[in-house]
C-alpha cells in the first residue's frame, strides 16, 4: 500500500549549491591537467581532403593534436556542420583555442538539405496507428475543427556547457562529466577502448541542465579520453556554446496537422493526426510517437495517426523538454479550445466531460488519475469564473487586452529496475548508495525524505551517493523515471533494514535513536541491499539493470494498466492593443504526479516548468541558415529565452494522491510534464484576448498586428 503523505524538508544539496561547493564536470581540477578544444567542420556535408596542423603545432603551449584517422570518431566524411575534425590539446585553455583556430581544413563539399522546407527535402513515411474508426466519425461529424501547428527547431540552452575531464590511472579510465545516463557512457567507452567494465568509472555528481541533451554519450567524451591516454595526463574540454549548438541534440522542427470531430450534442468523437519532423536518415527519434501520450488525455475513442520524417543534413535531433507530447499537445489543446467555442461550451467544462479511463493504444484501463481534480483546483485558484467568454471582451482600464487560457498535458509514467544499499552506523552516520542522477530536480532530496521519514536517524548526517558507476549500476534519469525508480528501492531498503533491526534487537530494544541503539547493542553498523522492479518485471530486469541493458525500463503501459502523469495550466495574458506586446502577469499550474515525495523540490520543478512553457511559447527559436545548415543564434545573447522580468505571479499545486498500481510509494514522474500545456494555454489566452488563432511557435508581436 502506498506510503502516507511526506513532510516538506529543505533541499539536502541547497547549501553546497549556494556556497559553490557542488561540483559539476567542468569544475574538476586534477594535477598536471591539460586543456582541449575541438576543431569543428566548416561544411554541412562532404569530405575533408586536407587537414593542416602545422601552424597549430607552433602555438606556444600546444602539446598534442588529434586529427583525421587518429580516432574513429574523427572521420574525413562530414555529416553535419560542427562535426569534430580535430582536437587540440594544450597547457592552457587559451593555447588550446589559439591552436584550434590555427588548424586549416580543405573540403570537398556535397549537396545538402538544411531544413525540412528546403526545395530538395523529401518526406519518408513512418508506420501509422489507428484505433476505432476515425474515417466514419469524420464523415458524419456535426462539428470539425482543424489546423496545422508548427513548432520550430529549439535548443536546450542549459546554463552548464558540456564539460568532460578524463584521466587514466594504471590502465583505468576515470571520466568526470554531467550526464543523465552514466552507464550508457560507460558502455560506449568500453566499446571504444576495448576495456572491461572494471576498467572504467564515470562520475557525475551533479548533471547541471540536462533536459534530454545529456542522455546520450557525447561526441567529445571518447576524444577527451583518448587525448588523456596519448598525453598521459588528465585532459579537460569545455565545449563553447557556439559549438554546442551545432553538436548537441535539439528539438526538431515539426508540423502537427490535426483534425478534431464532435457530435451535435458536444461529445468529442475522433482525432486525425499527422506529424512530420526533421530528422537525420539514421535518426532514432521516432516521428510516429507524437500521438501516443495525447491519445490518453481525454475520452476520445477514434484516432488515425500518420507520421513521417524529412531527412536533413544537420546533427541528430532527440528528446527535448516535453519531447513528443509538447508539440502534439500544442495542436490538440489548441483545437480543444477552438471546439469549445464552436460548441458554445466552457473550455474547462469540455475537458471535464471527457475524463479518460481507457488507453486506446493498448486497450487496457488507465490507472486512476486526477486530471479533473487538477482542472477544478486550477480553475478555483485562478478565478476562472471571472472569465467573460467572448474574445476581446476583457480589458484593463488603460485598454490593455486581457485573455484567460487553459490547457492540459500528460506524460507517460515510466519506471526502471533499480537497487539500493543502506547502511546505518553506530557513530551517528547513515549512507544510502542509490541509483540515478541529480540534474537539479531534487532527486537527492526525495530519496533523503524516504530515509528520514522511515528511520529514526540523524538527518543532518545522512549521505546519499548516486551518479557514479564505481558505486554500482545507475538508472538513466530520463523520461520522468528517475524518482519513480530510485524512491521505491529506497523505501524497500528502509523497510528491510527496520525488519532486520527488529530481529537483531528482539523483544526489548534499547533506548535511543537507531544509532544509539546499535551502539548499545555493540554493533558498529547494520546494512541491507535490495532490488526493486517495475510492475510486470522479474529478476531478468535486475540483471539487465546491472549490465546496462535496455530491458530494465518499463512503462507507461504495464501488464493490465497504463499510468500517466497529468497537469492543468491556467494563464492570464495582457496584450498592448497598439504594439501587440504580450505579458503574462500570472499563471496557475496544478499537477497529478501520484504521491509527492519531496514537496519543496516538486514545487520548484513546477515553477521552472511554467518558465519553460512561457519561453518556448513566446521566445525560443533556433534560426537555421539555409546556406550553410548552421545556426545563426548559437548563444544566449541571440537565442532568446525567458528572463525574470517575463514571469509574473506563479501559483503551483500538487494533488498528492498516490497511484497504487505503479509502485510501493505511488509516485509518478514529473520532470518533463511540468512544461506541458503552458504553450497552448498561452495561445488560447491570446485568442481570448484578440480573437486571433496563432498556430505557430514562438508567438511574436507580428502575429498579432
Amino acid at each position: 500500500m502506498p506510503v502516507p503523505t511526506f513532510s516538506d524538508i529543505a533541499r539536502v544539496d541547497a547549501r553546497d549549491k549556494v556556497l559553490g561547493r557542488a561540483q559539476y564536470g567542468a569544475d574538476v581540477k586534477l594535477p598536471g591537467m591539460l586543456y582541449a578544444m575541438l576543431v569543428p567542420s566548416g561544411i554541412a556535408k562532404g569530405k575533408v581532403t586536407r587537414l593542416d596542423t602545422a601552424a597549430a603545432r607552433t602555438v606556444e603551449g600546444v602539446v598534442h593534436i588529434l586529427g583525421i584517422g587518429d580516432f574513429p570518431t574523427l572521420s574525413a566524411d562530414i555529416a553535419f556542420r560542427g562535426q569534430p575534425v580535430a582536437v587540440v590539446v594544450a597547457e592552457s585553455i587559451e593555447a588550446a583555442i589559439e591552436g584550434a583556430e590555427a588548424v586549416s581544413t580543405t573540403y570537398e563539399e556535397a549537396a545538402f538539405v538544411p531544413t525540412m522546407t528546403s526545395p530538395n527535402a523529401q518526406r519518408v513515411e513512418a508506420e501509422g496507428f489507428s484505433a476505432g474508426n476515425a474515417d466514419d466519425v469524420f464523415r458524419s461529424a456535426a462539428h470539425v475543427v482543424e489546423g496545422a501547428f508548427e513548432i520550430p527547431t529549439q535548443h536546450h540552452a542549459a546554463m552548464e556547457l558540456f564539460g568532460t575531464v578524463a584521466t587514466w590511472n594504471g590502465g583505468r579510465l576515470i571520466v568526470y562529466e554531467g550526464c543523465q545516463n552514466v552507464d550508457r557512457v560507460k558502455v560506449a567507452l568500453m566499446q571504444a577502448f576495448e576495456l572491461a567494465p572494471d576498467q572504467i568509472v564515470i562520475k557525475s555528481e551533479q548533471v547541471g541542465g540536462g533536459f534530454g541533451q545529456k542522455s546520450l554519450p557525447k561526441l567529445q567524451t571518447p576524444l577527451v579520453a583518448h587525448a588523456a591516454r596519448v598525453t598521459r595526463r588528465p585532459v579537460k574540454l569545455v565545449m563553447p556554446r557556439g559549438q554546442l549548438f551545432h553538436i548537441a541534440n535539439y528539438r526538431p522542427c515539426t508540423v502537427q496537422t490535426m483534425r478534431l470531430a464532435a457530435s451535435a450534442d458536444g461529445r468529442l468523437q475522433g482525432i486525425m493526426h499527422d506529424a512530420v519532423q526533421e530528422n537525420i536518415p539514421e535518426g532514432h527519434f521516432r516521428s510516429n510517437s507524437y500521438h501516443e501520450d495525447i491519445s490518453r488525455m481525454y475520452a476520445i475513442d477514434n484516432l488515425r495517426a500518420t507520421a513521417g520524417d524529412v531527412h536533413i543534413d544537420r546533427q541528430m535531433p532527440r528528446h527535448t523538454r516535453g519531447t513528443h507530447p509538447f508539440p502534439a499537445g500544442f495542436a490538440l489543446e489548441s483545437l480543444i479550445d477552438e471546439m469549445a467555442y464552436k460548441l458554445g461550451k466552457d473550455p474547462v467544462e469540455l475537458r471535464l466531460e471527457h475524463e479518460a479511463r481507457t488507453d486506446i493504444i493498448t486497450n487496457q484501463p488507465l490507472s486512476p488519475h486526477f486530471l479533473n481534480d487538477c482542472l477544478r483546483e486550477g480553475a478555483r485558484r485562478f478565478g476562472w469564473e471571472r472569465r467573460s467568454p467572448e474574445p476581446g471582451s476583457m480589458r484593463l482600464k488603460d485598454g490593455t487586452l486581457v485573455g484567460y487560457g487553459v490547457a492540459c498535458g500528460n506524460f507517460g509514467a515510466g519506471m526502471s529496475a533499480s537497487e539500493a544499499t543502506l547502511r546505518v552506523r553506530a557513530d551517528g552516520t547513515t549512507r544510502l548508495t542509490s541509483t540515478g542522477h541529480e540534474m537539479g530536480q531534487g532527486i537527492l532530496t526525495a530519496v533523503a525524505n524516504v530515509v528520514i521519514q522511515g528511520l529514526d536517524i540523524n538527518p543532518d548526517r545522512l549521505e546519499i551517493l548516486m551518479g557514479d558507476t564505481s558505486l554500482g549500476p545507475q538508472v538513466a534519469t530520463v523520461g520522468e523515471r528517475g524518482t519513480a525508480s530510485c524512491v521505491p528501492a529506497a523505501l524497500k531498503a528502509v523497510d528491510t533494514l527496520r525488519a532486520r533491526f527488529a530481529e537483531l534487537a528482539g523483544d526489548n530494544p534499547p533506548a535511543g535513536n537507531l544509532h544509539e541503539q546499535l551502539a548499545r547493542l555493540k554493533r558498529s553498523y547494520i546494512e541491507v541491499n535490495v532490488g526493486e522492479v517495475a510492475p510486470g518485471q522479474d529478476a531478468s530486469a535486475i540483471e539487465a539493470y546491472r549490465t546496462g541493458g535496455r530491458g530494465s525500463g518499463a512503462g507507461p503501459d504495464y501488464p493490465g494498466f497504463t499510468s500517466m502523469s497529468y497537469i492543468a495550466q491556467f494563464v492570464e495574458i495582457h496584450i498592448d492593443p497598439n504594439t501587440g506586446r504580450i505579458r503574462m502577469p500570472r499563471a496557475v499550474s496544478i499537477a497529478d504526479i501520484g504521491r509527492v515525495v519531496s514537496p519543496r523540490t516538486a514545487r520548484g520543478q513546477m515553477y521552472g516548468g511554467v518558465v519553460w512553457g512561457f519561453s518556448t511559447a513566446l521566445r525560443e527559436k533556433s534560426e537555421v541558415d539555409p546556406r550553410y545548415a548552421g545556426y545563426l543564434n548559437g548563444d544566449l545573447a541571440e537565442y532568446v529565452v525567458a528572463v525574470n522580468a517575463d514571469i509574473g505571479e506563479v501559483d503551483v499545486g500538487l494533488i498528492d494522491k498516490p497511484d497504487a498500481n505503479i509502485n510501493s510509494v505511488g509516485v509518478k514522474g514529473m520532470g518533463e510534464l511540468v512544461m506541458l500545456g503552458t504553450a497552448p494555454a498561452i495561445a488560447n489566452a491570446i485568442y481570448h484576448a484578440t480573437g486571433k488563432r496563432v498556430r505557430k511557435l514562438p508567438i511574436r508581436i507580428e502575429d498579432l498586428i
